[in-house]
C-alpha cells in the first residue's frame, strides 16, 4: 500500500475541486489548475476531502502512480492557496537582470544581453541581484527557474553565474605554483 497515496487531500474552505472525465480541476483564490488523471487511478470526493486510489494495490507501477497523483493534486491545492516561488542569485561583476514587458533581460558576461521569454502563468521580480520566480504551478515555477539557471551555470572556481539562493557550490582551487625542490 502506498503510504503517500493513502493520505487524504483536505480542501480548504476557499478551494473547490471538480472531477470531470479524466481531469481533476482545482479552483482557488490564486487561480485554477487542471491535471489529467491516469486511467488506472481513481479520484473520489467526499465532503471537503479528495481521496486517490488505484485498481490494484499490489502492482508496483500502480502503487507508484497512486503516490504520484496524490502529491500532484496536493501540490495543486497548495499552489492555488499560497503559490510557489524560487529565488535565483546572480553572482559576478557586472551581472545584471531586468524585467521588460514579458521578457527577462540578463547581462551575464556574454557579448550580448540574453532575453528570456517569461511564460504567461509566471510572475518575475528582480531586486538587486536576486530574481524571484513565482506562480501557482509548482512544476512550471521549477522548470522556469531551471531554464534561467541553465543560461549561465555557476562555475566552480570563482562561483560566477546564476544559482539558486540556497544552493551550495563546491569550490575548486585553481592552479597552484609549484616550488621546485633543490636537489
Amino acid at each position: 500500500m502506498s503510504r503517500v497515496g493513502k493520505q487524504p487531500i483536505i480542501l480548504p474552505e476557499n478551494v473547490e475541486a471538480k472531477l470531470e472525465d479524466d481531469f481533476v480541476i482545482i479552483k482557488g483564490p490564486k487561480g485554477e489548475l487542471k491535471q489529467k488523471i491516469h486511467p488506472r487511478v481513481k479520484v473520489t470526493k467526499k465532503d471537503n476531502k479528495l481521496r486517490v486510489g488505484v485498481e490494484n494495490e499490489k502492482t508496483k507501477k500502480q502503487r507508484a502512480l497512486w503516490g504520484l497523483f496524490q502529491r500532484l493534486i496536493a501540490n495543486m491545492v497548495e499552489g492555488v492557496v499560497s503559490g510557489y516561488e524560487k529565488k535565483l542569485e546572480l553572482i559576478g561583476i557586472g551581472y545584471r537582470a531586468e524585467v521588460k514587458d514579458k521578457k527577462l533581460i540578463l547581462n551575464v558576461g556574454f557579448s550580448h544581453p540574453v532575453e528570456f521569454d517569461i511564460p504567461d502563468e509566471i510572475e518575475m521580480k528582480v531586486e538587486k541581484n536576486i530574481i524571484t520566480v513565482s506562480g501557482i504551478d509548482k512544476q512550471l515555477v521549477g522548470e522556469t527557474a531551471a531554464n534561467i539557471r541553465r543560461i549561465r551555470k555557476p562555475e566552480p572556481y570563482k562561483g560566477k553565474g546564476i544559482k539558486y539562493i540556497d544552493e551550495i557550490i563546491k569550490r575548486k582551487t585553481g592552479k597552484k605554483a609549484t616550488v621546485a625542490s633543490a636537489e
